[in-house]
């Protein structure tokens, strides 16, 4: 098998697939079996900042200001301590990289967090901001601005690498991806996925979408990997989402990408899948005579594509002139 080795976040991996957080991340035991299935890192299943203080809104009342307080608090750190065990424990059984996750949205004690997550053993820290910018008030810029405030307190609180997970909600990612890598980070993935809303109309309730990933959605990820990549291409990159295959990793990797973080494949296909990417890559790299990925990393991002670019195309026009009913 060809060597598949490849550095993301300045982390040595043996291959270019990482377990994205959720549900498989959540206990030292599926890491373990998902690094023995052939995972080179892993995310860890998130600290989510909005879950908290939902919770913690909801034992609100029962008592004076001062219980609330205590209560909220306890919540907190009882969440909190449960994560660090996790890394601790985690670090104990596995050897591949183990990469803590924050899914915040306020610049305040949740960055600090991070310094508790790299005492414990994280090699490295996911930072994810997913929000939708809904009110009519709304400053341009201001959402960009909270992802370089809080990436700047973290970075003064750690010394491990710290990875950006953006959603897809900008107007321009390559003008925030470039201050993000001027502000310190090490490294950005593309993109994470918001919650699908959707309505159950026998019985008028919201109901949950699209749960799980779609490879339709892999041509956004190559489009402003391809786009980074060549506009950026000091920082790494790892593609996320619509990766279900070994073509989708070699894709990714083609866009200019370092590392996948796949989660949905696992799930559907379980973690033979691992394996059977790997052996898909491998045999592709073969075929190419590709000793290694730094010899196609890129090889079609948006600085290859030349003067016509077709990552900036927005209409079908080429396509549909050629159509006939």
């Amino acid at each position: 098998m060809a060597p598949l080795k490849t550095t993301f976040a300045g982390l040595e991996l043996k291959s270019p697939i990482i377990i994205s957080s959720s549900g498989l991340t959540d206990s030292p035991e599926k890491i373990k079996r998902l690094e023995e299935a052939g995972a080179a890192a892993v995310v860890l299943k998130s600290v989510f900042e909005e879950q908290i203080n939902a919770q913690a809104g909801s034992m609100n009342g029962y008592g004076s200001p001062e219980a609330d307080d205590y209560l909220n608090a306890y919540l907190r750190s009882h969440t909190l301590n449960k994560h660090i065990e996790l890394i601790e424990e985690t670090k104990k059984q596995c050897s591949i990289p183990v990469i803590a996750s924050i899914n915040c949205y306020n610049n305040n004690e949740w960055t600090d967090f991070a310094k508790l997550m790299e005492k414990a053993g994280a090699d490295a820290l996911e930072v994810n901001i997913l929000a939708l910018q809904t009110d009519k008030n709304y400053i341009p810029g201001s959402f960009e601005q909270h992802h370089l405030n809080i990436l700047r307190h973290v970075k003064n609180e750690v010394k491990i690498p710290v990875i950006m997970k953006l959603g897809n909600n900008f107007t321009n990612p390559v003008t925030l991806i470039d201050q993000l890598y001027a502000n310190g980070a090490d490294a950005a993935v593309l993109f994470n996925r918001f919650y699908q809303p959707d309505f159950d109309i026998e019985h008028l309730t919201f109901c949950n979408a699209h749960v799980m990933s779609s490879e339709y959605e892999l041509a956004d990820r190559l489009r402003w990997t391809a786009i980074a990549s060549a506009n950026v291409p000091q920082l790494d990159y790892a593609v996320s989402g619509g990766v279900h295959d070994g073509k989708g990793v070699i894709k990714a990797i083609l866009a200019g990408a370092c590392a996948v973080e796949i989660c949905t494949a696992v799930y559907l296909q379980g973690e033979k899948v691992i394996q059977a990417m790997l052996d898909e890559l491998a045999q592709w790299m073969k075929s190419k005579s590709f000793d290694k990925l730094a010899q196609f990393k890129g090889k079609m991002n948006a600085q290859a594509a030349g003067t016509i670019n077709p990552f900036e195309r927005t209409q079908f026009m080429k396509y549909y002139s050629n159509h006939e009913e």
